[in-house]
């Protein structure tokens, strides 16, 4: 949760992050300029490029300031331009303080990519590869001819239900836009990895960097993929699967394994030292905890749960999605009670005479309930100094005990205080040499994360039980 929102925390989660409550939060995909739900979008925004650009920025945790890091994606993607069909053309790299893996391009030549980006990557090629496919995006204009398809779309939609006075057949036409329009940009993606292979080749870096990193980026999905049956068809990206089969085909048109250069050390020398995983003055999930440091704030979600740190909300689920919670913050207005805060910030139906106050570690608390068609809500409200927070924990009819998964999660709501704050410290990714008897085990244990094994193998590109070579450079994570 950021506070770069609200002069003293966070603001109440909008519409579109309660429905991600309900829903789920799908990664975004390469390429894509979606921002979280309450930034402007900007592909076709009508103000200055460079408010624009400062907003997407703030919406993305803002700008990191890694030197070496951005000298080197700067000469990639000079060199990458130059091997371009429009080398005039220009193009500056940010990198967004963001642990999410992603990257995406503007129409005016702006890119952008994450530090979780550049920590999943492995070498130069590898984010050469996820450059140049932005690069195609904007070459190809793509933005301006989505744009121009959406544009006929909502006038089709309005003359219908306009002119014909025909309400039905235009909610059918929207249906038929939303479906063509998420065909329209799949082909717009396997397009822009098409042409970003040429180019990666053509400007001589590797060009099986572009199937390595889309397979590191499937790997770092799985485990929190929840795509239900028919997502795959809607989705406005085509599978990953279905991208490294056809970058890896037309990585071996443009030659054989080898031929292209992955500057690998370089690249682990650019990254050394850059920031890992969450910021903490975002506030911090490490496993089922949350603690954000500087609203002094900490809960822990129940057994099982995964939770994601968002812009505006912590979001958690079990792995089958029916249990759900949402913990958000903002500031009230003065003298309001906690009983009107829920009222106030929650759409649909409080049950009457559900209401309750209390206290607990020695907050004031007020409890709700809420029953929709296919989901029971639990609802809380909590108050640390001047800042009130929600607990809102869901789960699908059937799907578990809600009462007794809602007090043991709002029992551990507490302050934090201080000196515990002082405890909390920023991550880092730090490349090392294997030594002899190092295993992909031993480095793991040195890192402070969930999951470590896991986490290890992922950044450095292994699979299980594969051996590292003596002299070789790892990625480890570090306070």
């Amino acid at each position: 949760m950021s506070e770069t929102r609200h002069p003293t925390g966070l603001r109440i989660a909008s519409g579109a992050v309660l429905a991600a409550l309900l829903s789920g939060c799908a990664a975004l995909g390469l390429g894509d300029a979606s921002l979280p739900a309450d930034a402007p979008r900007i592909i076709g925004s009508e103000s200055p490029r460079d408010r624009d650009h400062e907003r997407l920025v703030a919406a993305f945790g803002g700008e990191v300031r890694a030197p070496q890091a951005q000298r080197l994606l700067t000469d990639i993607t000079n060199r990458l331009v130059m091997a371009t069909d429009r080398p005039d053309e220009s193009y500056r790299v940010t990198i967004l303080n963001s642990p999410v893996v992603n990257a995406f391009a503007l129409p005016n030549g702006r890119l952008y990519v994450t530090r979780g980006l550049l920590a999943l990557a492995n070498d130069s090629s590898e984010v050469a590869a996820v450059l140049s496919h932005e690069i195609a995006h904007v070459t190809l204009r793509h933005a301006s001819q989505r744009n121009e398809m959406q544009a006929r779309s909502t006038l089709i939609k309005r003359v219908t239900e306009d002119v014909l006075n025909d309400a039905e057949q235009a909610a059918v036409v929207q249906s038929q836009a939303r479906s063509s329009l998420a065909s329209f940009s799949r082909s717009q993606e396997l397009e822009a990895d098409q042409a970003g292979v040429k180019v990666l080749a053509r400007a001589g870096f590797d060009p099986y960097g572009a199937p390595r990193f889309l397979t590191a980026l499937d790997r770092s999905a799985t485990a929190s993929r929840s795509d239900g049956p028919g997502a795959e068809r809607m989705t406005s990206h085509p599978s990953t699967g279905e991208r490294i089969n056809l970058a890896l085909q037309a990585a071996r048109r443009a030659g054989a394994p080898g031929v292209g250069e992955t500057d690998r050390l370089d690249y682990l020398a650019a990254i050394d030292g850059i920031p890992y995983g969450d910021d903490p003055a975002d506030g911090v999930v490490k496993g089922r905890r949350f603690s954000h440091a500087r609203l002094g704030v900490a809960f822990e979600a129940p057994d099982g749960f995964t939770l994601e740190n968002t812009s505006e909300a912590v979001l958690g689920a079990s792995p089958d999605g029916g249990r759900r919670l949402l913990f958000d913050a903002a500031d009230t207005p003065s003298g309001q009670s906690l009983e009107e805060v829920l009222r106030s910030t929650w759409s649909d139906t409080i049950e009457p005479g559900s209401l309750e106050t209390t206290t607990i570690n020695g907050l004031p608390v007020a409890t709700a309930t809420s029953n929709g068609k296919e989901w029971s809500f639990r609802l809380s409200a909590i108050r640390i100094g001047n800042t009130t927070y929600r607990l809102i924990m869901a789960v699908r009819d059937g799907a578990g005990d809600l009462e007794s998964m809602f007090q043991r999660t709002l029992n551990t709501v507490r302050q934090v205080k201080p000196d515990e704050a002082r405890q909390i410290r920023p991550l880092k990714l730090q490349v090392v040499t294997a030594q002899e008897g190092d295993t992909a085990q031993r480095l793991a244990e040195r890192m402070p994360v969930d999951r470590a094994l896991e986490r290890f193998l992922l950044l450095n590109g292994l699979e299980r039980n594969a051996p590292l070579r003596v002299g070789e450079r790892y990625k480890v994570v570090v306070e």
